[in-house]
């Protein structure tokens, strides 16, 4: 497996170039010029070109690159445009939100799906069954953002139990910060919910019609066992691949959740970046997110041999 995982790696040295690459160019396409948006629209052209020479704006591209990857080869994402804010601090301010958040939707998520999409396969065509296509095909036709509001409409505003927005650091009042996260993660929990739902329930069914659990079933072993030693195991590997990506994608920034309940996190760093042009903190975000779905993936494979003792790392 050690061998597997440096190979793992090194393969995703040049995707990730090719990354830095599409970003960089990218992010030079945005309309609007930064040093416009930072003096505002009365600044002089004298002030303007002062400024993108401070900057180094004014430097041909393919020297702006090449500086940026020096930079990155010295783990140094450089400063904010805006405000001139080392963007380590700023990633390290709001990638601990953005990941306390993701890890608590995928919580919710399989606490969702498993029993669901298990249940599901288990009494296909029943009450059970409809009931939980239902519920799969809302949660993938709804919209982050109206769910969201309509969350917020219930829990904190009908029933006021729940502040409908703002953040407080798990150290600084656990009980608050679960709170404050709670609906945010369930929005986004319970699309994830519907996608891993769908992928367990139609790997349960295929699974069930397997020669080794006739099998098993045939040598007297209880129904539970069956399932849960059998069944459940050798279906969670699309599971898991889909798990995986989702947990990337999160990783990366969930921008509308974190910018509906006001949660200063990965997705709202973006956003402001965004609006004021910080093009060095844009593709640092950017760049970081391709990276958390380099990682989900490499866990998931390093997951896959735990799961199906068939698969080997050869």
């Amino acid at each position: 497996m050690l061998q597997f995982a440096l190979r793992r790696l090194l393969s995703v040295v040049p995707t990730l170039l090719i990354v830095m690459t599409f970003v960089f160019g990218m992010v030079r396409l945005l309309p609007g010029d930064p040093a416009r948006v930072l003096l505002g629209q009365n600044a002089t052209p004298q002030a303007i070109a002062e400024l993108n020479h401070a900057l180094g704006l004014d430097q041909p591209v393919w020297r702006q690159y090449l500086s940026w990857l020096g930079q990155l080869a010295r783990f140094d994402f450089g400063h904010s445009l805006k405000d001139n804010t080392a963007i380590g601090s700023l990633i390290a301010d709001t990638l601990p939100t953005t990941m306390e958040l993701a890890a608590l939707s995928l919580v919710i998520a399989v606490c969702i799906a498993l029993p669901t999409g298990l249940l599901s396969a288990l009494h296909p065509g029943s009450w059970i069954d409809r009931a939980a296509t239902l519920l799969a095909l809302s949660g993938l036709s709804l919209p982050n953002f109206f769910l969201g509001i309509m969350l917020i409409y219930l829990f904190s505003i009908k029933l006021a139990w729940i502040p409908a927005s703002g953040y407080v650091g798990f150290m600084q009042d656990p009980l608050r910060n679960l709170l404050l996260l709670i609906l945010p993660a369930l929005t986004l929990g319970v699309q994830s919910a519907a996608i891993l739902m769908r992928y367990l329930r139609s790997t349960t069914l295929e699974t069930l019609n397997q020669d080794y659990v006739r099998t098993a079933r045939a040598k007297g072993l209880r129904g539970q066992v069956v399932v849960f030693k059998h069944v459940l195991r050798n279906s969670l590997i699309p599971v898991l691949t889909s798990l995986g990506l989702q947990l990337g994608g999160l990783l990366g920034g969930a921008v509308i959740v974190e910018q509906i309940f006001s949660v200063p996190g990965f997705g709202r760093l973006l956003i402001d970046a965004v609006f004021s042009r910080d093009l060095p903190v844009i593709q640092a975000v950017v760049l970081l997110s391709s990276v958390a779905v380099f990682i989900a993936s490499f866990l998931v494979d390093l997951a896959y041999g735990t799961v199906d003792p068939r698969i080997r790392y050869n």
